[in-house]
């Protein structure tokens, strides 16, 4: 067994919130933004703490919910399997949550309202996602969220704190990362589908089946690769479409594996396949617009 914190935290898919940073950083120097070696280490810091801290009262709120019992076909849940206490692990995503909010204060300095507006709202997406009466994990709106922001919030808020204004660019390239960013969660609840219907957790995949669920992965991985043409045309490079090619190629592999994999525990590897997706798709952009 790994690190019960190191399973609480997912690594695997820590990537959903560092290339909307690294991305946004990119079109901000496009743009003519000088590099801040002290302001881009805080946001990318804050962007992993806070979702850190989401997975973390994840992993606890799940498990109190009973959402994450023992016919789980997902990765094991540190609270569910009983190495952590449900309380321990709440405790650890509070001060992941705190520790965002005082860098975010800085950030706030820098920024002004605009940046206030968007740190208050992520952090208060990350603790509603499993808090609550009603939580958003348990709703149709978890796709949602997830595309605004771990995509058109992270990078465009990444570019205005960088250059103090905002980009058409990096709202454009924030929503072709959030939608890879929806298509991990889709993979995560179409897999869950069954026990997520046992324990009343309505997400959109209980609510669209099987059937519609694959279609939305599909659509959600294709998306992205017409609107980079948008963005190749506003910034004048071509190249972007060819640089882009072997995730195009790789987003039909998993297109196939949707429908190839049995519906069960083979879908936890396309889940961590989805999030290299949006990963590989990331970097290939950055290093794109860089030519």
């Amino acid at each position: 067994m790994s690190s019960p914190w190191l399973s609480a935290i997912r690594p695997k898919t820590l990537s959903i919130g560092v290339v909307p940073v690294l991305l946004g950083a990119t079109i901000a120097h496009a743009e003519g933004a000088l590099m801040q070696p002290v302001l881009l280490p805080l946001i990318l810091l804050a962007a992993l703490l806070i979702q850190i801290g989401t997975n973390l009262h994840n992993d606890a709120g799940d498990a109190v919910r009973g959402a994450d019992g023992p016919d789980r076909i997902g990765p094991k849940r540190t609270v569910a399997e009983g190495w952590l206490s449900a309380a321990e692990v709440k405790r650890a995503a509070i001060g992941c949550f705190s520790a965002a909010l005082l860098i975010g204060l800085y950030m706030v300095k820098v920024g002004g309202l605009p940046v206030l507006i968007m740190g208050v709202l992520s952090i208060g997406a990350g603790v509603a996602y499993t808090g609550g009466r009603l939580p958003i994990a348990y709703t149709m709106l978890g796709e949602l969220f997830v595309f605004l922001f771990f995509g058109v919030v992270a990078v465009s808020g990444t570019v205005y704190l960088l250059t103090l204004q905002w980009s058409i660019i990096s709202i454009w390239l924030g929503a072709a990362v959030g939608m890879h960013a929806a298509a991990v969660l889709v993979v995560n609840n179409y897999r869950d589908i069954d026990t997520d219907r046992r324990a009343a957790k309505l997400t959109l995949a209980t609510h669209l089946g099987k059937r519609a669920s694959r279609w939305l992965y599909l659509l959600l991985l294709a998306l992205p690769f017409p609107l980079l043409m948008v963005v190749a045309e506003l910034l004048q490079k071509p190249l972007l479409i060819w640089v882009i090619i072997p995730a195009l190629l790789f987003a039909l592999y998993l297109g196939r594996e949707i429908y190839r994999i049995p519906h069960g525990r083979g879908l936890n590897r396309l889940l961590a396949q989805t999030a290299q997706l949006q990963l590989l798709y990331g970097v290939l952009i950055i290093l794109g617009i860089q030519l």
